[in-house]
């Protein structure tokens, strides 16, 4: 079984085509799609017949399932959670800043996945920003300030009871089953330029929303910094805009893009089905 890698021409991003993923495939196939994935780390599947066991099976193939906090999974499942807005929901989109999945875990994820269920005729296009690029863009002196730097990662302001994503949203009505709770005031520190685990690239670790602060720093100061640095990550260069499309998997790389969700669909309803990988061991 071979497939074809169809680059984006933007930043990052492919399309693969000639592949039949609820069919099965056998170990050189994942071989050749991890090899994809880590050089263009957005990767697009299109005509795809997936339910929701063909899902599990190609995130088990890919690392297995990581952790999922705060989010319920859907009935029947463990591992699946529904990125889900009615058309005539009022609430605030989901996820609409630029972020890393999970980065205030001690293990951030290596992937996620996103099967497409209902898609609306338009907008809900997905943003990515390679981290890779625009570290790799940046002077030297600025690279080897950024690498000196330890950030202070905490889920509290999108999942604590009364962050983003508390109380409050839940009283507005969103779709989405969201469990806010306190464990989401824990903190955890990552280095602000990680490497990446399979490709060696170094690459910029850093999300406005997961990032509380940064050791050794006033906080002014820190805060400063990375609104700044947020401006310089997310630049048009760095940026792969994706269009969803009925019967198709998205699959990307945590460790080397930002994402964020954009609206534009009001009026119909959108729903996904999303898998988180596990980290490389």
């Amino acid at each position: 079984m071979t497939f074809v890698v169809e680059p984006s021409g933007q930043a990052c991003g492919a399309t693969i085509r000639g592949l039949d993923l609820a069919a099965g495939f056998d170990d050189k196939i994942i071989a050749d799609i991890r090899a994809a994935w880590l050089e263009h780390r957005v990767l697009a599947f299109v005509e795809q017949s997936m339910d929701d066991d063909a899902l599990e099976r190609f995130t088990l193939a890919m690392g297995g399932f990581g952790e999922d906090p705060f989010f319920a999974p859907i009935e029947g499942r463990s591992h699946i959670a529904a990125i889900r807005r009615e058309a005539d929901e009022k609430a605030p989109l989901f996820a609409e800043n630029w972020h890393s999945d999970w980065t205030f875990l001690p293990r951030p994820p290596a992937g996620t996945c996103l099967l497409s269920i209902e898609i609306p005729p338009m907008g809900g296009d997905t943003l990515f920003a390679d981290q890779i690029r625009a570290f790799a863009a940046l002077p030297d002196e600025r690279k080897d300030h950024l690498r000196s730097l330890t950030a202070i990662h905490s889920a509290k302001l999108a999942y604590a009871p009364d962050g983003t994503y508390g109380e409050k949203d839940v009283a507005a009505g969103r779709s989405m089953d969201i469990r806010p709770d306190e464990t989401a005031n824990r903190t955890q520190t990552h280095p602000l330029v990680r490497t990446h685990p399979e490709t060696g690239d170094e690459a910029l670790f850093s999300t406005l929303g997961y990032i509380i602060g940064i050791e050794g720093m006033d906080q002014s100061e820190a805060i400063a910094l990375l609104s700044e640095l947020a401006q310089w990550q997310t630049r048009d260069e760095f940026i792969y805009r994706h269009r969803w499309e009925a019967d198709m998997l998205v699959m990307w790389d945590n460790r080397a893009v930002l994402h964020k969700a954009t609206g534009g669909y009001e009026g119909y309803r959108r729903e996904l089905h999303r898998t988180t990988i596990a980290a490389t061991p």
